[in-house]
């Protein structure tokens, strides 16, 4: 039988590895502030928002995510791009999809990434994104987040793995039980199920 390799890594890694989840702390941060004062409407969606409510059960439960999504209205993209252009980021499309960079060097992964309030992320898709109307000010570290049910809607419709594992952490810190098949279409409360009835798989 092989020996197993045991790797080691050095302390720079880890600090790596901290900067660059504080990089992303800090480009939501930064993001949702110039939105605030410039009184554009917004929410955190994607990973930052799962974050924010497993947060408030659990935050030894947290899991770091790469992306910043922000809800928008379309007919605020004007008023967001100057906002966030003031505080350095630079918008951008690729592949379709509006971004803001941080920074004239940036990658597309070092971006705010822009969905549309009450437009299909993808055409395919079973619903729309929310409505600016569903956000939860109660939750979040003084940025506005989407509602859960709103969140959870979101994740159910892109269902992409990751979309599932967020899902996963949220019934796992006692966000959503067997209820909530019952608030979603039969589409969605079919992806739902799975995930309760296995939610570590």
């Amino acid at each position: 039988m092989a020996e197993a390799q045991v790797v080691f890594f050095g302390l720079d890694i880890l600090d790596r590895m901290v900067e660059a989840v504080e990089a992303v702390k800090d480009r939501l941060r930064r993001a949702t502030a110039a939105l605030e004062k410039a009184g554009v409407d917004y929410a955190v969606v994607g990973g930052n928002a799962v974050a924010a409510w497993v947060t408030s059960k659990d935050k030894a439960a947290v899991r770091f995510t790469q992306d910043v999504d922000l809800l928008l209205r379309r007919s605020d993209m004007a008023a967001a791009t100057t906002a966030l252009s003031s505080a350095g980021f630079i918008w951008n499309e690729t592949f379709g999809v509006e971004m803001f960079l941080d920074g004239p060097a940036a990658h597309p992964r070092d971006a705010v990434h822009v969905l549309f309030a009450g437009e299909r992320v993808k055409t395919n898709d079973a619903l729309p994104a929310p409505d600016m109307a569903e956000v939860d000010l109660r939750v979040g570290e003084g940025f506005r987040v989407v509602t859960l049910e709103a969140l959870v809607r979101m994740k159910l419709t892109s269902h992409r793995r990751k979309d599932q594992v967020h899902i996963q952490d949220m019934i796992g810190v006692g966000l959503i039980d067997s209820s909530w098949v019952a608030r979603f279409p039969p589409a969605l409360a079919a992806r739902l199920q799975p995930l309760l009835d296995d939610p570590t798989g």
